[in-house]
């Protein structure tokens, strides 16, 4: 190709899970492949995250003798998007039964090449179990731990995960429940002490979740001879005669020009880190409160729409309620709240002291009625509030608080505690007949075994261990009786964005006329999200992101009529 400096078959801008497993399909196709990571590791947001897909009727769902069907899914998907009422752009029916359809076809491919998955859990229910079609058990894949080790000198060239251990999260999870007095969770516990022993003997160096995830798929990539290049961010797609030919990206530190013979595929992340982008489509959200990797800064999302690409869902974000405990900003991933005020003694108050949400659910719903909350009642931050029967059991930002409170979490004004609701209301400038009333409302709640307001606990969701406490006899719903009482800033952080440019059901960017640029794809949240405005399950923005770079790849390399 004319003009260019060096030229692949394929192209690929990030390098997420969507980006890998493009890649081993143009490889299994024997088409050359770069991929082109603007930063100095690969794997993205993805490799910091839990590393959850969402799957439908995959095969180790089936192997365990559930019932599930792209049917299925598909009732669901549509039920969703009912009950959101909004019309979103970046789905449609075609593309739904795209994502439901090919979806467990891309996991099987990448256990055939390999590839390491498994079940994520056996009870890790779809956020909205109760519309039809909804799982109330687990359509969740992730990875098996993986041993850094094994990348040999790419191996410190792999992003850092949140959790570098020989543990998966269900594991995890299970552990914590050590202080209930749960036999198999001390069990567990125990097995993890052991294995983290015997790793430390032998020289491993496991990664886990989105860590583990995007390692498999790195050493998978590039034991199939895809290339991939750290440090070279992309500034400009080309774009000839209407179709993308190519890109500019940097190489020692001077433009380089690399042609695509086949296409390009964008799967650069979001705009999470970009504080202008965010006043301008989600006002009031705050980019140092994102978890997102420091590449997430949007400048494709800007080349997308230069080059003809319709933006759209760009208010939209995929939640994570954190508390700012002393230090936050120094740690790799700040400490979340979904597994606090979701638990029982426990509830959620905006600074008025009123309750105005579900505390259990789709982390991303939380976030989205904190923002909206705020637009009529100040609610960022919103207060947890918590008893002493709370502490005794569960932690607060990762530290049990009933035997010693951590240095300066008073003092910073972070933790505040009392012996009387109406004392913990003052000390956190809420009027204190209004708060005492809202708890005296919850125990209410409590007493008939039932939240009259919001109705939490009544999904399977609520009820499962990153949410409520499956160990506890009510598992969501708890009194709040017990001095001393407690209250912690909740705010609406994010794992990443969820709007982007429109693509179509073969994951090819579309028009504002309808129509798409040839050469040129996208998947995960460099696009509008195929699940519109709602985040069905765990593993909703990375298990598309795999599916459309799964997707886009085979039909780039003329693979689609091939089984």
């Amino acid at each position: 190709m004319a003009g260019f400096d060096e030229t692949f078959d394929w192209v690929v801008v990030g390098s997420g899970a969507g980006s890998m497993i493009s890649a081993l399909v143009m490889r299994h196709a024997d088409k050359s492949v770069v991929i082109l990571e603007k930063t100095a590791w690969a794997g993205g947001t993805t490799a910091k995250s839990g590393g959850v897909m969402w799957i439908p009727a995959n095969r180790f769902m089936l192997a365990d003798g559930e019932q599930d069907s792209a049917d299925a899914a598909m009732t669901y998907l549509d039920a969703l998007q009912e009950l959101d009422g909004t019309p979103a752009p970046g789905t449609s029916r075609e593309k739904r039964l795209a994502y439901v359809t090919q979806a467990p076809r891309a996991i099987d491919f990448l256990v055939d090449k390999g590839v390491a998955l498994q079940r994520g859990a056996t009870f890790w229910p779809d956020y909205y179990d109760e519309l039809p079609g909804g799982c109330k058990t687990s359509r969740t894949v992730v990875a098996k731990p993986f041993d850094r080790k094994e990348l040999g000198s790419w191996r410190d060239k792999l992003r850092k995960g949140f959790a570098e251990f020989n543990v998966t999260l269900v594991e995890g999870m299970e552990a914590q429940g050590h202080r209930r007095t749960n036999k198999a969770s001390g069990k567990m516990l125990g097995r993890i002490i052991l294995r983290t022993l015997r790793d430390l003997v032998l020289g491993r160096k496991h990664t886990t979740a989105g860590g583990a995830l995007q390692g498999r798929l790195l050493k998978a990539g590039l034991a199939a001879g895809a290339e991939l290049r750290l440090n070279a961010p992309v500034s400009e797609l080309v774009i000839e005669d209407g179709t993308a030919t190519g890109v500019v990206t940097m190489r020692d530190g001077k433009p380089w020009r690399i042609g695509a013979r086949l296409g390009v595929l964008i799967n650069a992340g979001g705009f999470a880190r970009n504080q202008a982008m965010r006043d301008a489509y989600m006002p009031g959200t705050q980019a140092q409160w994102s978890q997102t990797a420091e590449g997430d800064t949007g400048e494709m999302h800007r080349e997308l729409e230069r080059v003809g690409g319709q933006l759209a869902q760009m208010d939209q974000l995929v939640g994570y309620q954190m508390t700012l405990a002393p230090g936050w900003d120094k740690l790799y991933v700040a400490p979340g709240a979904q597994s606090m005020t979701g638990k029982p003694h426990a509830i959620l108050v905006d600074q008025s002291g009123q309750r105005y949400m579900n505390e259990g659910g789709s982390y991303e719903l939380y976030c989205e009625n904190m923002r909206k909350r705020n637009l009529v009642a100040p609610s960022v931050p919103s207060w947890a509030i918590l008893d002493r029967q709370y502490v005794e059991l569960y932690a607060i930002a990762g530290k049990f608080i009933d035997k010693k409170i951590p240095e300066n979490w008073i003092e910073s004004g972070y933790l505040n505690t009392a012996d009387t609701i109406e004392g913990l209301a003052a000390s956190i400038h809420v009027d204190p007949a209004a708060l005492a009333a809202t708890v005296a409302r919850w125990n209410g709640h409590v007493a008939r075994g039932v939240d009259e307001d919001f109705h939490r606990g009544e999904r399977a969701y609520d009820n499962c261990g990153f949410v409520g406490d499956p160990f506890s006899q009510r598992s969501a719903i708890g009194a709040i009786d017990k001095a001393p009482f407690y209250a912690v800033p909740v705010v609406p952080g994010d794992v990443s964005t969820y709007g982007g440019v429109i693509t179509d059901d073969k994951g090819r960017v579309v028009t504002a006329d309808g129509n798409v640029i040839a050469g040129l794809y996208a998947t995960g949240v460099s696009t509008a999200s195929v699940m519109g405005n709602v985040y069905p399950g765990a593993g909703a923005s990375i298990g598309p992101s795999l599916t459309f770079g799964y997707i886009a790849a085979r039909h780039a390399a003329g693979l689609d009529n091939q089984l």
